[in-house]
């Protein structure tokens, strides 16, 4: 074997080496397989991941919470027509329909070119990544954001505060970002904040540099939308229409009222959640009897 062939022998054993500890080339994205993606790592490096199948929710399903609804469901068509809208902040109480509501705009604005991209709070650092590989698609893409919360120092938080002050608006108007919480500011609040609060001589309140801090975050969302806790009818109402849904008539859901009360007190809620998991429980007990 002469020299040559020693050199090139050693360079492809070299380069066999190199594959194995390189990250693997990203699949390109798949944009006509799916409405809705989720974003993911390996070994380091993003990619957009399709999500084959989706939930079916749609806005009719989601009850007594007409005004949040008409909120998202009016700002995501305006996003839709090309029109000026707003990120979304969507807070509140547990299992109300939050993430619903987004899973259902994108169901019913889907055909008119709605988009969703699934991002973990761990990896909001990489959404300037994200826009750069969407901003010369034709679709509009909603960045969600699902049960967000920081707690002090994490690296998201300042990530999602950069891109909500207009990096994401300068670099592509076909992005939004939608995000759900159950923190009203998206960080832990003590009584200790209190005490950063300053009183002026005219007797004007002014909030401290901690407090300050944990709404700047929450402020950059151009629209807020707040979720109750659903009263005794409105809970009773929710799980009438999912035991219709499921094909229970009108005097057996009548007769699951007391039911599905102890159920709702059993677990502590009267939520839009806990009406639906009664009522697959409900309906797929009786179906057994």
């Amino acid at each position: 074997m002469d020299k040559l062939e020693q050199f090139l022998t050693r360079a492809e054993a070299l380069l066999g080496r190199l594959e194995a500890v390189l990250p693997p080339a990203m699949p390109d994205v798949e944009w006509d397989t799916a409405v809705a993606f989720r974003w993911r790592k390996r070994q380091g490096r993003g990619y957009l991941q399709p999500v084959k199948a989706i939930s079916d929710i749609t806005l009719d399903d989601l009850q007594n919470i007409d005004r949040q609804k008409g909120l998202i469901e009016q700002n995501t068509r305006q996003f839709v027509n090309k029109q000026p809208s707003n990120n979304v902040l969507l807070t509140g109480a547990r299992g109300t329909g939050k993430s619903s509501l987004i899973k259902a705009c994108l169901n019913a604005y889907a055909k008119d070119g709605l988009r969703l991209i699934e991002v973990d709070k761990d990896d909001l650092h990489d959404l300037g990544d994200i826009v750069d590989l969407i901003s010369q698609r034709p679709e509009r893409f909603v960045v969600f954001c699902d049960d967000l919360s920081f707690e002090e120092g994490e690296s998201g938080y300042k990530a999602l505060k950069v891109a909500l002050d207009g990096s994401v608006a300068a670099q592509s108007d076909n992005v939004l970002i939608y995000a759900t919480s159950n923190r009203r500011h998206l960080l832990p609040e003590y009584m200790s904040d209190n005490e950063t609060y300053k009183h002026t001589s005219d007797g004007e309140i002014h909030p401290g540099e901690v407090v300050e801090e944990k709404i700047s975050l929450s402020e950059r969302f151009g629209l807020w939308v707040s979720f109750y806790p659903f009263k005794q009818d409105d809970y009773l109402a929710i799980v009438g229409h999912w035991l219709q849904h499921f094909g229970v008539g009108a005097a057996e859901i009548e007769s699951a009222r007391g039911d599905a009360l102890v159920w709702a007190l059993e677990r502590g809620s009267r939520s839009g959640r806990v009406a639906w998991q009664f009522a697959r429980d409900w309906s797929g007990r009786k179906s057994h009897a």
